[in-house]
């Protein structure tokens, strides 16, 4: 007959071992794959003007500087009922600190937000509440109806995602933002 003693201690060792053992098989784990890669630059040795290619279908920008490649960029265009338009644009306007005056987010009087994805022309906040106009940082205009290429979410790399603008990765934005100047040409291709 075994004693209870022995019994707790056997269990306590099995615990112990299996612990271990477990440990060992995380430890032998593969780690998780790379995040994939938003934009690859590589035109800061490079001088002359810039320009950008657009490409709506693959989602992704080309960069030249000097006619020379520059990098490549992920984008988000505008999705369905929003598309960006094809066509030849200059950069227009460069404002660092730029907030959309049409979309945004309702907050409530306690700052909570009361409708995430609003429109200031037909939207009206809660009572006591406010408009809070969606920032778009390292805003570059294209257009004179609102069209422009400014750092942005962009939750599916390879997905149209916004309301007509072109988002870029929030790290690349401002290497862009530094190089291109009034004037610059950007091409949207679909």
């Amino acid at each position: 007959m075994t004693n209870p003693t022995q019994i707790n201690w056997q269990r306590g060792a099995c615990c112990v071992a299996l612990s271990a053992w477990l440990a060992g098989c995380a430890a032998h784990q593969p780690p998780p794959p790379p995040e994939p890669a938003l934009f690859d630059w590589q035109g800061d040795s490079l001088e002359g003007p810039v320009a950008l290619t657009i490409n709506t279908t693959t989602q992704r920008a080309t960069i030249t500087v000097g006619g020379q490649y520059g990098g490549w960029t992920t984008v988000a265009t505008g999705k369905d009922g929003h598309d960006t338009p094809a066509g030849n644009y200059k950069i227009t306007e460069k404002i660092v600190d730029k907030y959309s005056s049409h979309y945004g987010r309702l907050l409530d009087a306690s700052g909570e937000v009361f409708q995430a994805d609003a429109d200031a022309r037909k939207d009206i906040p809660p009572p006591g509440g406010r408009f809070d106009h969606a920032p778009m940082p390292y805003w570059m205009r294209l257009t004179n109806w609102g069209i422009g290429m400014h750092a942005g979410y962009i939750p599916e790399p390879g997905s149209r995602a916004s309301k007509g603008c072109i988002r870029l990765p929030k790290a690349f934005a401002p290497i862009i933002f530094d190089r291109v100047v009034v004037g610059t040409p950007v091409r949207i291709v679909n």
